[in-house]
């Protein structure tokens, strides 16, 4: 249903942590311009732990127009609460997303079973088609294959996005459901090479600063041209790395800031503006890839 370059978009900030609707309005043209695939609104990499409701509702509402149909729009609906997500994916839906991305539920460490029924509960509440997405090393909760199987079942539950970069679990999960959902990578560093397994495209943190190369890359990939894709893959390199020197989304969005795109103090607490001490590394990948500092 959704393909290629999916980029996790960032929530822009000013400086005293108010949102930035003229940077949004400028990187969502952005990525217009430069073929990203599909944009996922305030996900994780949006800062979604610290936008309130209205805030969170906003930002989707407001992609979605800015958007105005030319591609995809997803919204990150994700909570540990089962009712919460149901709520906020029902507003997603309302305010005109195609798709929602929903994180396992992190700190309340749920069994499978448990994760099975959340799921299912969302789906059958909600009409709107629903992505998974399994990110244990923040979550602190594995959705494993077998688990993603059963859910493959439930019609509206359309993909996962498996961001653990563990090749052997993606092609696990690829044997285990053939076509019945669409696998994405949540993990530049081996976005390609699991495109390459039969992945469908990458949710991307990398997107946000070079959408182009991305965007060629998923289609490279997505061709089997391993070579072009390997070439592309190799300017982004130390891009990937450096983009998660500190927690995400701090790297990208100073990197962001000194693309002209919203100011590099503009992130929440408990969250810090980038260190100085990852700076020359970040701006040195930033060249490497590409892109005009």
């Amino acid at each position: 249903m959704f393909r290629g370059s999916m980029v996790a978009l960032i929530t822009p900030m000013q400086a005293n942590g108010e949102l930035d609707e003229a940077a949004l309005e400028a990187l969502v043209a952005f990525h217009l311009e430069n073929g990203t695939d599909a944009i996922v609104a305030v996900g994780t990499t949006g800062e979604s732990a610290t936008l309130d409701y209205q805030e969170h509702r906003h930002v989707v509402k407001r992609v979605v127009d800015l958007v105005a149909g030319k591609v995809p729009v997803i919204a990150g609906t994700g909570s540990n609460s089962t009712a919460e997500a149901i709520e906020m994916t029902s507003y997603a839906m309302q305010d005109g997303a195609d798709a929602c991305l929903l994180v396992t539920p992190y700190y309340n460490k749920p069994t499978q079973e448990g994760l099975f029924q959340h799921y299912k509960t969302i789906a059958e509440r909600v009409a709107i088609p629903q992505i998974l997405y399994n990110v244990p090393g923040r979550t602190a909760c594995d959705l494993l294959p077998e688990t993603v199987e059963r859910l493959a079942s439930i019609s509206n539950i359309v993909g996962v996005k498996e961001a653990t970069g563990n090749l052997d679990r993606g092609r696990d999960i690829l044997q285990r459901c053939g076509d019945r959902i669409d696998l994405y990578s949540g993990d530049d560093a081996t976005a390609m090479e699991l495109i390459l397994l039969g992945a469908k495209g990458n949710i991307s943190v990398t997107a946000n600063v070079v959408p182009k190369s991305m965007h060629e890359l998923c289609v490279a990939a997505s061709a089997g041209d391993r070579e072009t894709a390997a070439r592309i893959d190799a300017t982004l390199a130390d891009l990937n790395k450096s983009l998660f020197l500190e927690p995400n989304p701090v790297p990208v969005k100073w990197a962001l800031a000194h693309m002209g795109f919203g100011d590099e103090r503009g992130i929440r607490l408990p969250l810090v503006p980038c260190s100085d001490a990852i700076k020359p590394q970040l701006l040195a990948a930033m060249r490497k890839a590409g892109i005009d500092c």
